[in-house]
């Protein structure tokens, strides 16, 4: 990673930073109500550039089987995603495919890592891949694909 991605990735002016607990120096976004609400969910970019992905599995996380819902771990892993991809977008984007495999069960208490990689990246698209740990046990494996988008420039006309 190039020091302008870096820079990109730590400035944003959308980002929060946690300031006290065990994501404290952790990033998250203040843009997105749904994972503000369905989160936190926490990224931070280690000293080799990867992104590392976390969040505290609480009760409002679990299904009716006091575990992790099945929807909860998708939106983290498409939240990965993103954060993975946000210094090579360097933009908007969308989820244009998500696809998953669930592999065990988290409960209360437990704390989920993800981690992403870019597996190809074009001009428009990046196609990724991930997966959702527990204390390093494996609990869901994901890819994606995404589409860059371009901003919406408010168009004037002239009276």
């Amino acid at each position: 990673m190039n020091d302008l991605s870096k820079s990109a990735f730590l400035r944003r002016p959308d980002l929060h930073v946690g300031t006290e607990g065990e994501f404290k120096g952790w990033r998250t976004w203040s843009r997105d109500a749904y994972e503000t609400n369905n989160g936190p969910f926490w990224h931070r970019m280690e000293d080799d550039g990867r992104i590392h992905c976390a969040f505290r599995v609480a009760k409002k996380h679990l299904n009716g089987g006091n575990a992790v819902h099945g929807g909860c771990f998708m939106s983290f892993a498409d939240y990965c995603l993103f954060a993975t991809a946000a210094t090579i977008l360097q933009g908007p984007g969308v989820t244009m495919s998500f696809a998953c495999e669930f592999l065990d069960a988290a409960v209360e208490g437990e704390l989920i890592e993800g981690r992403a990689e870019v597996t190809r990246s074009g001009n428009s698209v990046l196609f990724m891949r991930g997966m959702l740990t527990s204390d390093e046990r494996p609990v869901l494996t994901f890819s994606g694909t995404i589409k860059r988008v371009k901003r919406n420039i408010p168009t004037i006309i002239p009276e």
